[in-house]
């Protein structure tokens, strides 16, 4: 078991429905993409939880949504400032190179992604992000505002200006030629992964060339 450390909270902050962005002091460097474990004690094994903030930031967030029969976000959900949670150092593999790759996410799952461009490192990257609806597409006005035509939101049961209609799945699918030649970079649940994942084997792009990271 990892060691773990005691942090107070600065800020825990609903987003959206159901969906909190948690900010505690920035005690360790970190990589883009990479995770850390929350416990709510030192008895608790830690819930791993990618890093949604850039490395030049003062502050981890974390982003997280409430499952109710969930032993962690529950009570998490209710922290305030000043409580004490404990946390892991940072670690983790899935990091993306200074180079053009395509990020695809659902849900919280855009967590690693928001983390990389907020550290400046979105030059040359292609995000489709989706979700349900348009409150789900977290963080989607930052990606709007510095990925412009790169950024492609999916909402799978609304229909908003701007967004495809389905799901990331669907998307992928409709695309004529997909480049084969550059990474992908996929993190979600692990049906939309896997789903992903024979899309893109499919589609031609070698399996060596598809990066995942599964959230449970």
């Amino acid at each position: 078991m990892r060691e773990i450390f005691p942090v107070k909270v600065k800020e825990n902050l609903a987003i959206a429905p159901n969906a909190w962005l948690l900010a505690i002091p920035r005690t360790f460097d970190f990589v883009a993409g990479q995770v850390i474990g929350i416990s709510l004690n030192k008895k608790e094994v830690p819930r791993l939880y990618s890093i949604a903030s850039g490395i030049h930031q003062n502050e981890i967030g974390i982003l997280y949504t409430r499952k109710e029969d969930g032993l962690l976000t529950p009570p998490l959900s209710k922290c305030k400032k000043g409580d004490t949670l404990f946390i892991t150092k940072p670690f983790g593999n899935f990091i993306c190179k200074e180079e053009e790759a395509v990020w695809i996410a659902t849900g919280t799952g855009i967590a690693p992604f928001a983390s990389m461009l907020l550290s400046g490192q979105y030059h040359g990257k292609t995000l489709i992000q989706g979700n349900r609806d348009q409150t789900g597409l977290y963080f989607s006005d930052l990606f709007k505002e510095k990925m412009k035509t790169h950024y492609h939101p999916c909402c799978s049961r609304e229909s908003a200006d701007g967004c495809f209609l389905g799901r990331v799945t669907d998307f992928l699918q409709n695309q004529p030629h997909i480049k084969t030649d550059i990474p992908y970079y996929l993190c979600g649940i692990a049906e939309m992964v896997v789903d992903v994942r024979d899309i893109l084997i499919s589609k031609g792009v070698p399996f060596s060339k598809i990066n995942s990271e599964i959230f449970f």
